[in-house]
């Protein structure tokens, strides 16, 4: 052990590194604090209105309020919700032929 810790009378060049290894570590930690907490209520992935990827004015998100007006039965919901899905949704394994 003692051969690591000197090298020649004096300590080796490893030492070196832990001025590396804690600057990685409090890059680490500003990293995360910027990603969390110093983003404020936003969090991670939501946008300034919102999440990430819900459009108000999509499809399905018209269907769902129309649904929830009571224009639709629960029926004629599901019926064009299936179709939706196909063109729009995330369960179209295919794209745009």
């Amino acid at each position: 052990m003692q051969t690591l810790a000197y090298w020649d009378g004096g300590p080796g060049p490893w030492i070196l590194f832990f001025p590396l290894i804690w600057a990685a570590v409090v890059i680490g930690v500003v990293t995360l604090l910027r990603r969390t907490v110093w983003r404020g209520r936003r969090g991670p992935f939501r946008g300034a209105r919102g999440p990430v990827g819900i459009d108000e004015n999509s499809p399905i998100a018209v269907l769902g309020r129309r649904f929830a007006a009571g224009e639709i039965d629960e029926d004629e919901y599901w019926r064009r919700l299936t179709v939706l899905n196909e063109e729009f949704g995330r369960a179209s394994k295919g794209g745009a032929a």
